[in-house]
């Protein structure tokens, strides 16, 4: 049996009509601050197009869930996010019963004389949507919703197998119930932040991108525009220090993220541009492990600090 979404779904929250061309989407983006390069403006152009998923894989940081948030925006749909961890299973993801409700169904049928059949219990109403089930159901041709599933690598191999189905034919088999599947496809980004492989079928899917980390003038780009109260010359000089410290050996080198959360801590602090002193106080917005922070502060620190400062803004 098949079931399609059931009507008291059918509202809509927005248009959901993507940009008719790659640049105006680049464009969209760059409105709501989302700084994109026509490679994956391009990615996001024909998964929206395609209605294909669009997996994406990069550093942390570097834009890959922003991404969604924005594009939710921009289409004027929910983000609905599914944040993916090790051990998550079904119940998480797409439903589970309501198994307090059922055994209160179960006792006023009682209090009246009569019995419930196993159909009547595991009826749709009885259920409790998780992110998947919810984005299946509220999917429709004029709105689709921007399903998120973040961090995907996190997830093992059997919630992988879960997804092929929801991936392939954008519906969930609930067995009670039967296939609930969506009007239209959501808008499905996953993200990945390669702590493991996934697999090729899942891949297969999907479009794929690899987000690197932007050169030094889109970086600075992103910070103008995410941190406009950031001084010029605060701003350059946060923007090549964080890009040197890619280029170092370090266990977690900073994401475009920490350079928004560094810029913006510095400029909270009133400063207009770098010293040895804020640097050793503030590092810690830029390095969140203490060997990365031991490896940088001191004679390191001080020589970045000399070839940065030594550029004009």
């Amino acid at each position: 049996m098949e079931r399609r979404s059931p009507n008291r779904h059918t509202r809509r929250s927005g248009g959901g009509v993507p940009p008719g061309s790659v640049a105006e989407l680049g464009e969209a983006l760059a409105g709501r601050g989302y700084i994109a390069d026509s490679g994956l403006a391009t990615a996001l152009y024909l998964a929206l197009r395609l209605e294909r998923p669009l997996f994406l894989e990069g550093e942390a940081g570097v834009g890959k869930t922003e991404l969604a948030k924005t594009t939710a925006a921009i289409l004027g749909v929910p983000l609905i996010r599914l944040q993916c961890y090790e051990g998550i299973d079904i119940a998480q993801a797409a439903y589970e019963w309501n198994y307090a409700r059922q055994m209160l169904a179960i006792r006023m049928a009682e209090s009246r004389g009569a019995s419930l059949a196993e159909a009547d219990l595991f009826a749709p109403d009885f259920l409790l949507r998780r992110p998947l089930l919810t984005a299946v159901e509220t999917s429709h041709p004029g709105s689709r919703p921007v399903l998120l599933l973040d961090e995907v690598d996190r997830s093992d191999e059997e919630f992988e197998a879960y997804l092929l189905e929801v991936l392939s034919d954008f519906q969930i088999t609930i067995p009670e119930v039967g296939p609930i599947r969506a009007e239209a496809p959501p808008v499905v980004i996953l993200t990945s932040n390669r702590t493991r492989e996934v697999h090729d079928a899942l891949k297969r899917r999907c479009l794929y991108h690899w987000i690197p980390y932007p050169d030094y003038e889109r970086e600075l780009e992103i910070v103008r525009e995410r941190v406009p109260q950031a001084a010029a010359r605060l701003a350059a000089e946060a923007t090549r220090f964080a890009q040197e410290l890619r280029e170092m050996d370090l266990f977690k080198r900073p994401g475009v993220s920490e350079t928004l959360d560094w810029t913006t801590a510095l400029a909270a602090l009133g400063r207009t541009a770098l010293d040895e002193k804020v640097v050793d106080r503030t590092l810690g917005a830029l390095l969140k492990y203490r060997d990365d922070l031991d490896t940088v502060r001191g004679e390191r620190a001080g020589a970045i600090l000399v070839r940065v400062t030594a550029t004009p803004a």
